[in-house]
């Protein structure tokens, strides 16, 4: 049984894949697909962050195929609506020093999926449940 991690920063994931605020959704979708990701940071022009794309907020387009809208406004959606129009702000993050358990009760508390690791201003990491969850199971 190994020593449980106790910053963000043995834990995070890095670097990070992020979006821009005026990329199209179907670059998201993309992304999320391509490196199995259910969360995207957004970053402003300045590179500073600016709101967060989950795997929920793409779900509207499976939505309107569902009411029967079809796929093709499904991907009219993706193709024409841009990032800053769905992503969530503001965004609640971690710094690389936060605890662990820290983190993971800034989660269940706000009941979001991951926590964009900032430190000076900038990003650096990124940490999901799905990482919290890779910890227990490898005995952290």
């Amino acid at each position: 049984m190994g020593t449980m991690p106790k910053t963000v920063r043995e834990v995070m994931q890095a670097p990070v894949h992020t979006l821009q605020r005026n990329d199209k959704l179907s670059v998201a979708d993309e992304l999320m697909k391509q490196e199995r990701v259910r969360h995207l940071p957004v970053l402003d022009e300045d590179g500073n962050l600016a709101g967060i794309v989950s795997q929920r907020d793409l779900f509207r387009g499976a939505l309107l195929r569902a009411l029967g809208y079809g796929s093709r406004a499904e991907e009219q959606m993706l193709r024409t609506v841009l990032v800053k129009e769905a992503m969530s702000e503001p965004v609640r993050t971690a710094s690389p020093d936060t605890s662990v358990r820290e983190a993971a009760r800034l989660m269940l508390d706000h009941r979001v999926g991951c926590l964009p690791v900032v430190e000076n201003g900038k990003l650096v990491g990124i940490i999901s449940e799905s990482d919290m969850t890779r910890l227990v199971a490898e005995g952290g």
